[in-house]
């Protein structure tokens, strides 16, 4: 079981390593993304401080997880 657990780790660590190098617009906020990357506008602040992988703005995000609950 503990196998399966570190694998998943392992996963998890890598996605936010690769998602982390390959942002292209950077604040003075450690790794946090100024721009959405679905509507273009300005992450907030406290945002980009609380979830620094975050790629998309509040709304935007909600929109994606709404998708996927229909998708399932």
């Amino acid at each position: 079981m503990a196998d399966n657990a570190d694998r998943a780790t392992e996963l998890m660590e890598q996605t936010l390593e690769h998602a982390l190098a390959t942002r292209s617009a950077w604040t003075g906020v450690d790794w946090a993304r100024a721009e959405c990357e679905e509507c273009g506008e300005e992450i907030p602040a406290a945002r980009r401080e609380a979830a620094p992988w975050a790629t998309t703005c509040i709304e935007c995000q909600s929109i994606r997880e709404q998708r996927r609950r229909h998708v399932r």
